[in-house]
């Protein structure tokens, strides 16, 4: 049964953040070509044929780098990590923190219309209403399959954050009414298009799989640029009343090719 006051979601790939510190006094004993054995036993461990796996080294204290896999399903996931966990490559590097979340797209002003048209014709709650809903919701996943399932963004630059919405005692996202959500997000979602081109933004949701309600993955050529993005949407009504956000990591993605050359103590290449 669909809830009317209950934004459907659309999702897409399941990801995987980890987050490691790499023990550099380990590191440093291992030879060039011992090092380049084992970044290709890591590398292969997570090359699959369908899905894929972003790197990045990552800037500050929280992480030395991170690994983000992109798949199918959980089932997916936990083969990523248990395969991974399993390399050599672990007796150099620790686990300092991960997260767990699905691709997703809201779908606010999209449910609202599929509960006008399709009210139009089956009494809401009967079978015939959850047949016909289910069925147009089909269509839209169908159309945006691109977007569900995306090839990871060949951005230099990367950011993810986790969020919540605010569910406190002074204002609850979720008390709002429907058409108030819709709108506070659609103002939110226009200074996002305002930056088409410059930045390429992956929402998964996470709610009942980890600490916080999503992730965000901002991918970019110029760093600066979630610096912007990100204290532009502070001032909208969405952000401002009712956001959360958890710790930022910010790191350069570079080509699994160069974890190598990343062991050996060189900025690795995109």
């Amino acid at each position: 049964m669909h809830n009317p006051f209950v934004p459907e979601t659309l999702e897409g790939w399941s990801l995987l953040h980890l987050m490691y510190r790499v023990r550099w006094d380990r590191v440093q004993k291992v030879s060039s070509a011992e090092r380049t054995r084992l970044a290709k036993e890591a590398v292969d461990s997570l090359t699959v044929p369908d899905g894929s796996t972003a790197f990045a080294q990552m800037l500050g204290h929280k992480a030395d780098f991170m690994v983000t896999c992109f798949r199918k399903d959980f089932e997916e996931l936990a083969q990523a990590q248990l395969a991974f966990a399993q390399t050599q490559l672990h007796e150099l590097i620790e686990l300092t923190t991960s997260y767990v979340s699905v691709v997703e797209l809201g779908m606010y002003e999209m449910t609202a219309k599929i509960h006008d048209q399709v009210g139009q014709k089956f009494k809401p709650g009967s079978d015939e209403f959850d047949q016909a809903f289910d069925t147009e919701l089909d269509q839209q996943r169908q159309r945006m399959m691109g977007r569900l399932f995306l090839d990871t963004p060949k951005k230099r630059y990367i950011c993810f954050y986790p969020m919540n919405k605010r569910r406190g005692e002074t204002v609850n996202w979720y008390s709002e009414t429907f058409e108030r959500r819709a709108a506070m997000m659609r103002e939110h979602g226009m200074i996002g298009r305002g930056y088409a081109g410059q930045v390429l933004q992956v929402i998964s949701g996470s709610i009942g799989f980890d600490d916080w309600e999503w992730g965000v993955d901002l991918f970019a050529d110029d760093p600066l640029v979630f610096k912007n993005l990100i204290y532009e949407m502070r001032f909208d009504e969405a952000s401002a009343k009712y956001a959360e956000f958890g710790p930022f990591y910010i790191g350069l993605q570079f080509s699994s090719s160069q974890l190598a050359a990343y062991l050996g103590g060189s900025v690795p290449e995109l």
